[in-house]
């Protein structure tokens, strides 16, 4: 359970990352170079959560979802 949680921990703070990478660039005018480790953390983002154990999931995604949409 602990490696688990450490593996969405390590997801959320990549997406977050990522994400605000992209909105830096976009949004603030910030360097295109901000794409750079944005897309890094964004992939690191995919890969932890293919860590996440098969029987686990669907549940998972199906929560992840639903948080991130309200």
């Amino acid at each position: 359970m602990t490696r688990m949680a450490l593996i969405f921990a390590g997801a959320a703070l990549a997406e977050i990352a990522g994400c605000f990478a992209v909105w830096a660039w976009w949004r603030l005018g910030a360097s295109a170079l901000w794409l750079v480790p944005g897309a890094l953390c964004l992939g690191l983002f995919a890969w932890l959560l293919a860590l996440v154990e098969v029987d686990a999931a669907g549940r998972t995604y199906a929560a992840y979802g639903g948080v991130y949409i309200a």
